[in-house]
């Protein structure tokens, strides 16, 4: 291998790493939860109506599987797994939207 390849090869290696997607926010989705209306029921540490969002990270984090699980209770709401109360459904939240949130409480709902 040349030394020009070997440095080609350097750079590339390199923009992959800095092109990785940063660790999801609560600034990432804020924005999601306040048009979706999901902070009128759920807080990031502690529980209103519903569980916070550190305590659903903690039970399902673990497992990767589990963000399809999250992502269904999202869109067609859920009953009896966190208490009494059913989660509503909410099909108007895009699957991007979805796919944003459900990263983020995989990662633990960090603030």
């Amino acid at each position: 291998m040349s030394l020009k390849q070997l440095l080609a090869c350097t750079a590339l290696l390199s923009a992959g790493f800095s092109a990785q997607a940063a660790e999801p926010s609560f600034d990432s989705v804020q924005d999601i939860l306040t048009k979706n209306a999901c902070l009128a029921c759920h807080t990031v540490d502690k529980k209103v109506v519903g569980p916070a969002y550190r305590d659903i990270a903690a039970k399902r984090k673990d497992d990767p599987a589990n963000a399809e699980v999250l992502a269904q209770h999202v869109r067609q709401g859920s009953k009896g797994v966190y208490g009494p109360l059913p989660m509503p459904s909410n099909p108007a939240i895009s699957d991007d939207d979805i796919k944003a949130v459900v990263a983020w409480i995989m990662v633990g709902a960090p603030k």
